[in-house]
């Protein structure tokens, strides 16, 4: 299947528009980076309580600002996410690193206010709580096998809070076809609902933070040098270099995406980066195979017709192949779940800029390179007069404008 068939864009014509997108958004990038937002580090990365709340009604984040700063809690940031939920995250500042689960407690009692005293929210409880509460109340009078009965009970009401109404109860009545009637009546005296419910809650040490945030700028690091080694062995060392530079655009522009939207960078996220990392160099491998085939070929063309000519050539497969994925991770991001956002957010950016890249980034810059050497008065690389590239055999294969050493040796035999 193709979409385009034998096209003739002239890509390298239009490398300076290419470079002045690139330059935006990369500047925006580096610019929120420093200046305005910052690198977003998740809790992953940097400690501290990350509390997941859905509400029964559309979230008023000012109102939950109010109940934070009323309960002495600061240094913290609300992000909105879909279905009446917000991500409550909690600095380390706010807690101590002897009692960090005490962390997603000071939230609860924050957007609780003041409930009625003696009372415990039915919305935040746990099967052992309830159990444990109407096993004391004993409104079945169970008698021997109580305590089996009414953890049933208890699973019963949980279950149905969490997995039919989504965290939230509205009222004790939704509840009478749960559980028996006497145990529904005898929470009233017990319990009150509030309108949320958290759904998930996770726990960083800033120990952790600090090794897994080591760790995942290491491993960016070394998949960048290894890429670097494997073109440079494969190809030419420019082209591992082009791929590099490429590879590093692309990054920094989906990392200054998130630093421009504010959306934290967590290590679902850096995962999202690596894949974006070999998902990009495989795609800037194609056009440089195609260029390097194409350099057999065309011996007497100019490089940049060349180049061109490569990426028209490989335009539907880079069309295909980026257009399924992309959708793929568009499903994945619009339907994945808070859980897969910002992977899934990183994917969809990372995909389309390395696409981009692909074509508009590093194959021109084996163009401009050529072209300072030749301004230099030095022998180019590759293309006319260069070394050319490595054939399966190892033996170089000359560019356009120059004889294979066999015709030369053929030459010399006539002549002699």
């Amino acid at each position: 299947m193709e979409f385009f068939r034998n096209p003739n864009i002239d890509f390298l014509g239009k490398k300076w528009y290419f470079l002045a997108f690139s330059l935006v958004f990369s500047l925006a990038g580096v610019f929120s980076m420093l200046f305005w937002h910052g690198i977003p580090l998740g809790i992953d990365f940097r400690g501290g309580t990350l509390v997941q709340v859905k509400f029964s009604h559309a979230p008023n984040d000012d109102a939950i600002r109010t109940a934070m700063d009323r309960a002495g809690l600061h240094n913290f940031r609300i992000q909105p996410a879909p279905d009446n939920e917000v991500l409550i995250d909690l600095s380390l500042e706010e807690t101590s690193e002897q009692a960090l689960d005490q962390g997603k407690t000071r939230i609860i009692d924050a957007l609780e206010g003041n409930p009625p005293a003696g009372k415990q929210d039915l919305n935040n409880t746990s099967v052992l709580t309830l159990g444990s509460y109407l096993l004391d109340k004993d409104p079945l009078h169970a008698g021997t096998d109580a305590n089996q009965r009414y953890t049933a009970q208890a699973e019963a009401i949980v279950n149905y809070r969490d997995k039919v109404k989504g965290g939230v109860l509205g009222s004790l009545g939704e509840l009478q076809s749960v559980a028996d009637p006497a145990v529904v009546a005898s929470l009233s005296d017990g319990f009150y609902l509030s309108d949320f419910g958290v759904q998930s809650a996770s726990v960083v040490g800033p120990q952790v933070g600090e090794q897994l945030r080591g760790q995942a700028v290491r491993a960016v690091i070394y998949s960048l040098l290894g890429m670097l080694v494997y073109l440079a062995f494969r190809f030419e060392w420019i082209y591992g270099v082009a791929a590099v530079v490429t590879v590093f655009h692309d990054t920094l522009i989906t990392v200054g995406a998130f630093s421009l939207t504010n959306k934290d960078i967590s290590l679902t996220v850096i995962a999202a980066i690596l894949t974006l990392v070999g998902y990009s160099n495989n795609d800037t491998i194609v056009v440089f195979d195609r260029i390097r085939e194409n350099l057999k070929l065309m011996r007497r063309e100019k490089l940049s017709d060349i180049v061109n000519r490569s990426i028209n050539q490989t335009l539907s497969r880079t069309v295909l192949t980026a257009g399924l994925t992309f959708l793929t991770v568009l499903a994945l991001y619009l339907f994945g779940g808070e859980v897969l956002r910002g992977f899934s957010l990183a994917l969809v950016i990372g995909i389309l800029i390395g696409t981009y890249s692909s074509i508009a980034i590093a194959a021109p810059i084996l163009v401009a390179y050529q072209d300072w050497r030749s301004n230099r008065g030095k022998r180019p690389v590759i293309g006319p007069g260069g070394a050319g590239n490595r054939s399966a055999g190892g033996s170089k294969v000359s560019g356009p404008g120059s004889s294979p050493t066999s015709e030369k040796g053929a030459r010399a035999g006539v002549t002699r």
